[in-house]
Parts: C-alpha cells; sequence; structure tokens
C-alpha cells in the first residue's frame, strides 16, 4: 500500500477560513493565512484551499489571499474555485500553488482539462467532483456544479473516467450529501469512484471520527482523505490523525 495523504481543507468566504453542512449555515474557523501556516507546521501532508462563493459569484480566486497563504505553508498546495481558463490558472500557479481544481468549469467546457494538463502538466491539474446521490436512479450518484448548488445529469462515475482521459492527474471527491455531517464518507461513492480510475482520489465530506479517515482509506480505497471540521475546531490534531492510521497499519509520513 502507498503512503496515504492527510490533507486540511480551508473553504474560504469574503477573506475568512468558513465551515457549515454542505456549504450551508456556515461558521467562522479563522483566518487563511494562520491556519495554513499551522496545518503545514503540525504535519499535514498537503493543503486544500478552496474559494467557495467564487464561481457563484462569478468572479475569480482571490489571488492575492493564496499568495499570502503560499508564503507561509511549505507542503503542496491545492487551490481552486472560480477557475475558468488556463490563464487563471497560470496566475493560481505563478502565485504560488502547487496545484489547481477546476469543477464547473470542466463540467461546463472538459477541454479546460486537456488544455491545462498539456500546459503545465498533470500533476498540476485536479478535477473536483461535488456529488450527490440520485434520486431517480438506485446507487448511482450526480454531478454537482456551481459549489454544490446545481445538479446536472452527469453520472459521477463517468465523469471522473473521462476526466482521467482528459488529463487529470488527482480527483478530489466530495459527498455533499455527507459534508460537514461528521458522520463519515459517503464509502460507497468513494470506493465506486476510485475502483474506475487508475488516478489518486481524495475522499472528502463528512470526516467526523478517526474512524471515519481509517475507513476512508480500507473501505473507500482513497489515497488521500480530506477534512474541515474536525481539524479547525480543535477535535484532533493532525499528529493524533496520523498516529492513529499507522496504529492500524495504514503507511502515512510521520
Amino acid at each position: 500500500m502507498l503512503t496515504k495523504r492527510i490533507i486540511p481543507c480551508l473553504d474560504v468566504k469574503d477573506n475568512r477560513v468558513v465551515k457549515g453542512v454542505q456549504f450551508v449555515n456556515l461558521r467562522d474557523a479563522g483566518d487563511p493565512v494562520e491556519l495554513g501556516a499551522r496545518y503545514s507546521q503540525e504535519g499535514a501532508d498537503e493543503l486544500v484551499f478552496l474559494d467557495i462563493t467564487a464561481t457563484i459569484r462569478s468572479r475569480k480566486t482571490i489571488v492575492e489571499l493564496v499568495e499570502k497563504v503560499a508564503e507561509n505553508v511549505f507542503i503542496p498546495f491545492t487551490v481552486g474555485g472560480g477557475v475558468q481558463t488556463a490563464e487563471q490558472i497560470d496566475a493560481i500557479l505563478r502565485s504560488g500553488a502547487d496545484k489547481v481544481s477546476v469543477n464547473t468549469a470542466a463540467v461546463e467546457n472538459p477541454s479546460i482539462i486537456t488544455r491545462a494538463a498539456r500546459r503545465f502538466g498533470n500533476q498540476c491539474v485536479v478535477l473536483a467532483i461535488d456529488a450527490r446521490l440520485s434520486k431517480t436512479r438506485k446507487g448511482k450518484w450526480h454531478v454537482c456544479v456551481k459549489a454544490g448548488s446545481q445538479p446536472t445529469d452527469i453520472d459521477v462515475v463517468e465523469w471522473a473516467v473521462e476526466g482521467e482521459k482528459s488529463g487529470a492527474g488527482e480527483i478530489l471527491l466530495t459527498s455533499m450529501d455527507a459534508d460537514g455531517t461528521k458522520a463519515g464518507y459517503d464509502i460507497e461513492l468513494t470506493r465506486a469512484v476510485s475502483d474506475a480510475v487508475n488516478i489518486p482520489v481524495i475522499a472528502s465530506g463528512g470526516a467526523g471520527t478517526l474512524d471515519h479517515l481509517y475507513e476512508g482509506i480500507v473501505a473507500g480505497g482513497a489515497d488521500a482523505v480530506l477534512m474541515a471540521s474536525i481539524t479547525h475546531f480543535g477535535n484532533y490534531t493532525i499528529k493524533q490523525m496520523k498516529e492513529y492510521l499507522a496504529g492500524r497499519g495504514i503507511p502515512v509520513n510521520l
């Protein structure tokens, strides 16, 4: 088994880290620069920064804030939110990010994945997929856009496969049904996507206990686990997470 990654997520709105349930009822969780620096120092493997209102408000990700965060973290750093063009990806990478995630723009124009991968390398392109369980197709999930607020008819597993073929180097898979609930990752969803693609899958949405991290990796087949609530509000430290996983036989960077 390859080394698994622990990745805190900074959901950013109006220059502050926030966390809610399914992207609503948001609570303030702190300053993104301070939190990013803390997680970097604590030993997180990577960091994800998502400007969660950029697409809804039709504006670009806050490049200046990304620069400040990048100056204070010394781990791989992924940025997403409102990214629509290769030029914006270029600007974000130049501001200090190591990877850029695309969601709505990729659904609207899948060629952005291919163009970005050719220009910057597959390792820089993360396909973010916000998934909801389908009410009409049993055991299936559909892709949501606009920060999870708008459902589409696109099947999640099929979209993940297409994204890999288009050049995405990684998939950030968020269960909108589980997001912020602390009830655990959607294991069936995570496993379905992990089994369908050959690129790394990051499980996101629902982490509430250390057991959930283990389940996301072992039962879900995830290569990395993303969390927010349980780190922002002091439930667990990165060290506790890694020591727990290592104690259960999961290879992590201690």
